[in-house]
């Protein structure tokens, strides 16, 4: 459906509802609702046209508009286009009608919307606390504008509640918060009938940073190094999905060196990730010799990052209007060489562990996400995937040069470790191909088209295909080129429940192997 026919489609049944229709960034259309029918629109989006919640979130814009505002974000992949539902919330009501026994996606989203501005989701079936643990004094909203940074909050002492899980033989397992690697902080709490999970609740947001609330007032430049600190082994492509977003609010095009060269680096990261998950995947089946080459192929791809950029996270190559600086420059060949090896070991390797029996039985039909509940809590990247949601936002809302680049996405639909597995190894042949083609194609010409002003209080969405999946940054200017509001949602906040779906019916040491097979981010769920 076009923006013009969806235009006419809400227009036509909600017109008494809908006050107001602007179109931002060419594919970006927010419709502004009445409260009372905010309810009946999202669930006609969601159930008649078919639109996923891909994003919400609120913010406070009471010195715009005397009001909060709450934005669902729904997406029509197969169009390009973000339907942007906004609704107000006055100060003295503070209340939303809860979505999630419609759209099970919006669970998160409305628990983390009452605990950091206090808007309240009437109807919502576990209103339990998200972001902020149960030492987290009432009252205290720290995205309004009004918190105080600098106020020490006097923390109070409650027990946290679990969902309980009762019947003969049932029994508890609580692992963590602190592990025993050198993993970040989750608690995970399992119900246990004999040796069958039949329920996980993951308890998180342990080190929660506050980056949000950070970036409130703060130059879009400083912005910027914030956004590339949000989870470390997805550098890149938060940074450029924060650029994206500026650029768009700019007004400027980014020049086509600079766009191949985004290419190189996006992949570039993806396939390490990949590398390393794929070597986690072996190592918890006890498989040594395929973990080792996986871990020699990882160790090639930080060289090679070493190599463009001195810095195996890369950070500091982006920038807003473009890159940093021209990495390309030479290192052609070299590029080249290391890509071609990493290709030759990878396609070895993958021969080896295929034929190995006992490997292949330890992987198939382990931790099955159904396709129905992947697409009900928008499971996103290869986790989402891997059970037949075949959405990439490379395809769906292209950026950068990928759609004048040859690739498929990977199509699979049993939801195992197994497909989960063979859906990194795919994207890592994949990414290896891009890479090559992006050097191949690469134009000369400037890498950068300066931003030196950005108008107050516009906005826009930033989008990319991260390691990990579809990941969505929204961002509000501010005077003076600060930042008002900026929203980020990465792929692990849509996945951690996808995983606690998962895991049921598998037997607890299983989780392990199925846990990295996801391979979530803690730091980027625990913003």
């Amino acid at each position: 459906m076009s923006m013009l026919e969806l235009k006419s489609v809400l227009a036509k049944k909600f017109a008494e509802c809908i006050s107001n229709y602007t179109l931002k960034n060419s594919n970006e259309l927010y419709i502004e609702v009445d409260s009372p029918a905010t309810y009946d629109i999202c669930s006609y989006i969601y159930q008649e046209l078919g639109y996923p919640l891909i994003s919400m979130f609120a913010a406070d814009e009471k010195q715009l508009i005397n009001s909060y505002a709450v934005y669902y974000v729904f997406a029509d992949r197969q169009e390009s286009l973000l339907l942007i539902v906004k609704t107000m919330v006055k100060p003295d009501e503070m209340e939303i009608t809860s979505l999630s026994k419609i759209i099970p996606a919006a669970d998160l989203y409305e628990r983390e919307i009452k605990d950091l501005f206090g808007i309240n989701p009437l109807g919502h079936p576990n209103p339990k606390r998200l972001v902020f643990h149960s030492n987290w004094p009432d009252g205290k909203y720290p995205l309004r504008k009004e918190f105080n940074l600098k106020q020490k909050l006097d923390f109070v002492q409650e027990k946290i509640s679990f969902q309980k899980v009762e019947g003969k033989g049932v029994y508890e397992i609580p692992v963590g918060p602190v592990h025993a690697g050198i993993i970040e902080p989750g608690h995970f709490r399992f119900s246990v009938a004999g040796e069958p999970i039949i329920n996980l609740e993951a308890q998180l947001f342990y080190v929660h940073k506050g980056l949000e609330k950070l970036c409130e007032g703060q130059s879009i430049e400083k912005c910027f190094y914030i956004a590339e600190r949000i989870s470390g082994d997805e550098t890149f492509t938060n940074s450029l999905a924060y650029c994206q977003a500026i650029e768009k609010i700019a007004g400027i095009t980014v020049p086509q060196r600079a766009q191949y060269t985004r290419v190189i680096f996006a992949e570039l990261e993806r396939l390490t990730s990949h590398l390393g998950d794929l070597g986690g995947i072996c190592l918890d089946t006890g498989y040594g010799f395929a973990t080792f080459q996986f871990r020699m192929m990882r160790g090639w791809a930080y060289n090679l990052a070493d190599e463009l950029c001195g810095m195996r996270f890369l950070r500091s190559v982006n920038k807003p209007g473009g890159i940093r600086k021209d990495f390309m420059v030479g290192k052609k060949s070299i590029l080249l060489k290391y890509l071609q090896k990493i290709k030759k070991e990878l396609e070895d390797t993958v021969d080896i562990i295929k034929s190995h029996s006992m490997f292949i039985d330890r992987v198939e039909n382990t931790g099955i996400l159904k396709p129905k509940i992947a697409a009900d809590l928008n499971a996103v990247g290869p986790g989402g995937r891997a059970s037949g949601q075949c959405n990439d936002v490379r395809k769906s809302f292209p950026y950068a040069v990928y759609d004048k680049l040859e690739f498929e996405i990977p199509k699979h639909y049993n939801g195992d470790v197994n497909c989960r597995m063979n859906t990194k190894i795919e994207e890592c042949f994949t990414s290896i191909s891009l890479m090559i083609q992006a050097i191949e194609n690469m134009p000369e010409g400037k890498i950068l088209e300066p931003v030196t002003k950005v108008e107050p209080y516009r906005f826009a969405f930033g989008m990319t295909e991260a390691p990990r999946g579809e990941n969505i940054h929204w961002i509000m200017t501010g005077e003076h080129n600060s930042i008002y509001r900026y929203k980020i949602r990465t792929p692990s906040f849509c996945n951690w429940p996808a995983l606690c779906h998962a895991v049921n019916g598998n037997i607890v040491p299983d989780f392990p192997l199925i846990n990295k097979s996801f391979n979530l981010s803690y730091a980027g769920n625990d913003l």
